[in-house]
């Protein structure tokens, strides 16, 4: 049974296809599993077995008919709890939601009902997407599946942990700043972060509304491929959506791989990377210069900025976004308000936790008039220089590689009382959000205290059938995706 639980979707697909199970016995075990495990791990806020067997058995339905929808039709999935599914729980992990039932669809749980998709739960987040280590939820603490005393990374920590420890075989999470890249790192499975516009944000309610979104988690490369083929496409809901055409990024996997030029920027391996993340990340770099692979320096010069530029552009929006969590239409609603300012202040004093207030306050002041074109405006500029940078190095190479984060996952309250420190765990990635691009991560080692390494993947605006297709040749020359932790 242990080997069913970590079985690629694809694996299982083919289990079902060859009737040697049924969707509703699939879903029932891996409902058993999460019902097993998730009291230590911690990765599901909450699940609907009735609805879940419900979509299970209209799967099986539907395979007898011969009118299957897809390949991930009756494949459980777990859903991060900031993506809209009507009739379900979308507290955004806060207390200001938490008896907020969404009365619509996200436009990705659509595209999931259509290809047939059985959604098993809504996983755990850090609060409203602001944290790298989940352990801002207003609920409860996820634990990294590799070693419980450590965090799985954040904010789509639930998600990640769900996945890694075989509660269900693929998952959605979101990513504004690498909040896809950085828990898949911790838990040693694969994540993507979409190029902006691919995914529809309809029914992710807004953190930064310039860098949300949404993108898929899997046991291994061709998963994500077919998730991925789910959820992308147009959404004329969404004014950020782009008109693009969506190849099958599945079948792209199957063709032989050609030479690319890789190129490794130097200020991703600086001061800061702990030293058997920089080893992994640079065999894995020497593994594709063997495969014949032109591998390339290059610059990113104004990498140094994008963290700042980033906390000033993310708590900017994010201010002006959270701003409708008021305690008068559909969130908590203090019972010791007296009048209309206190409905206000005392439901926001008690339904935000402390790094949302953090985030909220910064970014009440960096849009002030008095410090908007000094900060907001100056760090838009930088912002534009940070996308050069990238626009320019693709003139050279096709992809990049780095690390995905400077260290493996972290203990449990390491962090907490230094936002600054926490807030560099994303040193790596939010480059890469600011600009708009495609983020892919692999695992690609072990640390000496058996927690997972990750490789970032970098590739220009909607090139990810060909970030697939580089990580697949080296995830198909190693073993790391077949490792799982013993939970």
């Amino acid at each position: 049974m242990e080997e069913l639980f970590f079985k690629s979707a694809e694996a299982l697909g083919q289990m079902l296809a060859q009737k040697s199970l049924s969707s509703a016995e699939l879903t029932q075990t891996f409902i058993q599993r999460i019902k097993a495990i998730d009291p230590e791990v911690q990765a599901f806020l909450s699940l609907d077995e009735e609805k879940s067997l419900r979509q299970a058995r209209a799967s099986d339905e539907r395979r007898a008919k011969g009118q299957l929808l897809g390949p991930i039709d009756g494949i459980p999935i777990g859903m991060k709890d900031v993506i809209a599914e009507k009739g379900q729980p979308l507290t955004c992990g806060s207390k200001i939601l938490e008896h907020y039932i969404s009365p619509y669809d996200a436009a990705v749980t659509e595209r999931l009902h259509r290809a047939g998709a059985v959604l098993v739960g809504r996983s755990n987040l850090d609060e409203f997407a602001m944290g790298s280590s989940t352990e801002n939820s207003a609920y409860q603490k996820t634990r990294n599946p590799w070693n419980l005393e450590y965090v799985p990374g954040g904010s789509s920590g639930g998600s990640a942990a769900a996945v890694c420890s075989g509660e269900v075989p693929l998952a959605l999470g979101s990513d504004t700043g690498g909040s896809i890249r950085q828990p898949a790192a911790c838990c040693g499975i694969a994540g993507l972060k979409t190029t902006y516009g691919l995914v529809s944000r309809y029914g992710l309610p807004a953190l930064a509304s310039s860098t949300d979104q949404i993108g898929p988690f899997a046991r291994n490369v061709a998963d994500l491929a077919v998730l991925l083929q789910a959820i992308a496409g147009y959404d004329e809901r969404d004014s950020t959506s782009c008109r693009v055409d969506i190849p099958d990024y599945r079948r792209l996997l199957d063709r032989p791989p050609k030479p690319r030029r890789l190129g490794i920027p130097k200020e991703y391996f600086a001061e800061g990377i702990d030293g058997e993340v920089q080893r992994a990340v640079e065999e894995a770099i020497a593994f594709y210069g063997a495969q014949g692979h032109q591998i390339v320096d290059i610059s990113l010069p104004h990498t140094p900025y994008a963290i700042p530029v980033y906390y000033i552009v993310m708590t900017a929006e994010a201010s002006s976004n959270l701003a409708r969590y008021d305690g008068i239409r559909y969130t908590h609603r203090s019972p010791a308000a007296t009048n209309a300012l206190d409905i206000y202040f005392k439901s926001r004093r008690e339904g935000f936790g402390p790094e949302v207030k953090r985030r909220i306050i910064l970014g009440t002041y960096v849009l002030s008039s008095d410090h908007r074109d000094a900060y907001y405006i100056r760090a838009q500029k930088v912002r534009r220089l940070i996308a050069e940078d990238f626009s320019r190095a693709f003139e050279k190479v096709d992809a990049i590689l780095s690390p995905t984060a400077p260290t493996t996952a972290f203990k449990f309250g390491e962090k907490m009382n230094n936002p600054l420190q926490m807030y560099l765990s994303d040193i790596c990635t939010v480059a890469i959000s600011l600009a708009g691009l495609p983020g892919l991560v692999i695992p690609c080692g072990f640390s000496g205290a058996g927690l997972p390494i990750g490789l970032q993947l970098i590739g220009k605006a909607f090139h990810e059938g060909e970030l697939l297709a580089i990580a697949q040749q080296f995830e198909k020359a190693h073993d790391f995706s077949q490792r799982y932790p013993k939970i």
